[in-house]
């Protein structure tokens, strides 16, 4: 089965053809633009097929990462694998960001468990804690930067993700530690997407609202027009 895997969770927006039957890759695009994934995603995509020798019809699956991440390439991912999926007639797999993050930890140190932390801002952390089957045993969920460390510590952990240098920090010791990045490769969701039998739709990860609001000092009084004459 050939399989196209898409990851917008972060500032890349990436793409990947894999071959899960040989498990090789065989062709990408990743681009690093930080904003604008919705305007070159499938551009993105068309160039990974072109280097694969794919054409949509050979396609059997598609996997998306489904964060956490950020708000907006959650929704562009996600939205743009379920739509194919639907379009192909094909299904749409979900993998996670820290599941993700954390199968690159365990690669580097293997039969260990792996800590993925990501930083979330006012002092959280994204974490899921996996044992060394990579079987999840806590989360994903938010969690406070001493709590995210005494689960590495209480676990003998691998770190993985952008929130490893703090929780080393905090700790005062040295870790061994797998990608310190926002996201994995994108070969590693379409390993793990590949290894996976399809089930509910993807929808994209939130582990907490969003950070734009109305104000409440904006918002107009309401009419009531039952008085008007």
């Amino acid at each position: 089965m050939k399989l196209l895997a898409i990851d917008c969770a972060a500032s890349l927006c990436a793409a990947c053809v894999y071959d899960a039957g040989a498990g090789k890759e065989l062709g990408r695009e990743v681009r690093d633009l930080g904003k604008g994934h919705a305007e070159h995603l499938m551009a993105v995509i068309e160039t990974a097929l072109r280097a694969g020798g794919v054409g949509y019809p050979g396609l059997g699956a598609i996997a998306v990462s489904i964060g956490p991440g950020s708000f907006t390439g959650l929704r562009v991912g996600v939205s743009t694998a379920r739509g194919l999926a639907l379009a192909l007639k094909i299904p749409a797999i979900g993998v996670t960001t820290l599941e993700a993050l954390a199968a690159e930890g365990a690669n580097a140190f293997p039969g260990r468990a792996v800590l993925a932390a990501l930083d979330a801002g006012r002092e959280e952390i994204h974490a899921a804690l996996y044992d060394e089957t990579l079987a999840k045993t806590y989360g994903p969920s938010v969690a406070t930067l001493s709590e995210a460390t005494a689960m590495a510590i209480a676990a003998g952990a691998v770190l993985a993700g952008t929130a490893a240098p703090r929780i080393a920090e905090a700790a005062g010791r040295a870790f061994d530690t797998g990608p310190v990045a926002a996201t994995a490769d994108i070969a590693t969701y379409a390993r793990l997407a590949s290894a996976k039998e399809p089930g509910e739709k993807p929808k994209p990860l939130y582990l907490r609202g969003a950070d734009a609001k109305p104000q409440a000092g904006f918002i107009l009084p309401r009419q009531d027009k039952g008085n008007e004459p």
